[in-house]
Parts: C-alpha cells; sequence; structure tokens
C-alpha cells in the first residue's frame, strides 16, 4: 500500500507564502507522476500543479500560474508545492496525488487517473 502524506498547510494572511511537502512511501518514486489538488468548501477538487516522473515537465493550473510552482525531489522522495502571493481564493484542503503514467514526461492532470491520494492539509487564507 502506498501511502503518500503532505505537511507545511497552516492560516496565513493574503499575499504570504507557503510550502507544501509530500512524503512517499515506495521507494521507487520515479515511477510516479505527482500531482497537488485542491478541495475548497462547496467545491468539487480540482487540479493545482502536476510534475512528471523524471522531473521534466511541469504544468499548473491557469489560476496559479505565475504564483506556485511544483517541483519534486527523487532522492528525498519528496515532492513541493511553493505557493507564494496567496489570495482568499486559495483557501482549500490541498491533496498530494500519485499516478504511474507510462509515459516519463506526462503530467498527469485528471483527478481520476490518479492511483493514490494523500489525506490532505488545510490551507487558510485570511484578508
Amino acid at each position: 500500500q502506498v501511502q503518500l502524506k503532505e505537511s507545511g498547510g497552516g492560516l496565513v494572511q493574503a499575499g504570504a507564502s507557503l510550502r507544501l511537502s509530500c512524503s512517499i512511501s515506495d521507494p521507487i518514486f520515479n515511477h510516479y507522476a505527482m500531482g497537488w489538488f485542491r478541495q475548497g468548501p462547496g467545491n468539487e477538487r480540482e487540479f493545482v500543479c502536476g510534475i512528471s516522473r523524471v522531473g521534466s515537465t511541469t504544468g499548473c493550473a491557469d489560476s496559479v500560474k505565475g504564483r506556485f510552482t511544483i517541483a519534486r525531489d527523487n532522492d528525498q522522495k519528496m515532492t513541493y508545492l511553493q505557493m507564494n502571493s496567496l489570495k482568499l481564493d486559495d483557501t482549500a484542503v490541498y491533496y498530494c496525488a500519485a499516478d504511474t503514467p507510462l509515459i516519463r514526461d506526462q503530467v498527469v492532470r485528471d483527478r481520476w487517473v490518479y492511483e493514490h491520494w494523500g489525506q490532505g492539509t488545510q490551507v487558510t487564507v485570511s484578508s
């Protein structure tokens, strides 16, 4: 059973920064494309950012492009989401997810494709 665990969430003011981290229990980390999703109150879970298996390709939703950055450290088996210039609308539970696409450069944006999920970490942005 692959386990993912997020950390780094919290309460911040608008304009601040946060870095979320995600660890994975599987030692063969480079089999996985990783993604960050979020779910705000009353909303569907939505794609935030994703990164390919080898880290060569990344992609983010338009709503966070230019503010959020995804990165991975394959040696440490960690995935990160750097969030800058946070807005009230960024308030949500943030989830880390892992998938095993055949294409090493693929960014997976579809939440229904992801096989493994973390429990989520709350990010609250206040005015």
